[in-house]
């Protein structure tokens, strides 16, 4: 049977075209897409599509837009084999991490790619990166089974694992990286997949889609200089629930007893606080140094190595699922969707 592929296309660069008037990039419909690809016919497929109303530029995406594409992975789930997302690369990893944590007990592949140049430019990675994740939506295991059964981004010559990945290059093809998890899948002649990698559940029963996310979340990147009063105006925010902390390498801050009260007293507020490194590689080790240490004394949770994007997103999902300040630091300590290690 010819695998049956669900493209759901959002936007991006891949689809842009150019103003006339003002030669920025817009976004543009998904029959512009489909026009400069040809090859995609030659693939022995059957591939339907979807299109956001009106496509956006990723910089507008947003948790009704994660609502509006896990719906409709959800409500189309069992009438295909696997699933592509056409996305813009700025905040393709925050939506790659969002759909990790609503799409439970994913046991089918949701292919995110994008493009770094237009897909109707001479020069393009869009043809290359479309055409690959078809293919590694299609792409079975010896037993049938879909060989990709998780969220994952594919960008020039990688799969990533979605939340595991970040953008690390506004230029380059090879965009994205993941500094704490191999790679998935290296593409060149072939596309080999690493079977270590690779997530498979082993719960039974079928997809399990969870859609209320709270935004009621807020972030502060640490700095040489941050004062008292900037930090208490944003620690004092109206109806945050939580705090993702961006700390110094294995999770530092400031030991000074104004920085450790302020912190302390917002998590005796019910405030969670998440703390992350600002590192693109390794984690948070709370108790490594001095500096590290009184600040877990405070409440403050270990992310260990999550990235930010999942970092942000898991706490969107999981006070969005109505759980307490208990619940969801308990949660945050654990891998739910394989987005963290724990040391």
């Amino acid at each position: 049977m010819r695998p049956r592929i669900l493209i759901i296309y959002t936007g991006g660069t891949i689809g842009m075209i150019e103003d006339p008037a003002t030669h920025a990039l817009r976004p543009f419909d998904f029959s512009h897409l489909m026009e400069n690809v040809p090859k995609v016919k030659m693939l022995n497929y059957d591939i339907d599509n979807i299109q956001f109303t009106t496509p956006i530029d990723s910089s507008d995406m947003n948790t009704a837009y994660w609502q509006e594409i896990a719906r409709s992975i959800a409500d189309n789930y069992y009438d295909y084999d696997g699933f592509v997302v056409l996305h813009g690369t700025d905040t393709m990893a925050y939506t790659a991490s969002a759909l990790s944590f609503m799409l439970d007990n994913l046991q089918k592949p949701v292919i995110i790619t994008g493009s770094q140049l237009p897909i109707g430019e001479v020069r393009t990675d869009g043809e290359e990166n479309l055409i690959t994740a078809l293919q590694i939506a299609a792409a079975t295991d010896a037993d049938g089974s879909p060989m990709v059964q998780e969220v994952a981004i594919l960008f020039e010559d990688y799969l990533w694992r979605g939340n595991r990945a970040t953008k690390r290059s506004a230029d380059n093809f090879n965009a994205f990286k993941s500094g704490n998890y191999p790679h998935l899948a290296k593409v060149g002649l072939s596309i080999n997949f690493f079977r270590d990698a690779l997530m498979r559940h082993q719960s039974a029963g079928g997809l399990n889609p969870q859609y209320n996310l709270d935004p009621a979340v807020a972030v502060i990147d640490l700095y040489p200089g941050l004062s008292e009063s900037v930090l208490r105006h944003v620690l004092q925010t109206p109806d945050i629930k939580g705090i993702v902390l961006r700390t110094y390498g294995a999770g530092n801050a400031p030991t000074a007893s104004w920085f450790i009260d302020m912190i302390k007293d917002t998590v005796d507020r019910g405030i969670v606080i998440l703390n992350v490194t600002q590192c693109a590689y390794g984690g948070v080790h709370p108790n490594r140094y001095v500096a590290g240490d009184v600040l877990a004394a405070t409440g403050v949770i270990p992310g260990y190595d999550i990235t930010f994007e999942a970092a942000v997103t898991k706490m969107m999902f999981l006070f969005g699922l109505g759980l307490d300040s208990k619940q969801v630091k308990f949660y945050l300590e654990r891998p739910l969707a394989g987005e963290m290690t724990i040391s």
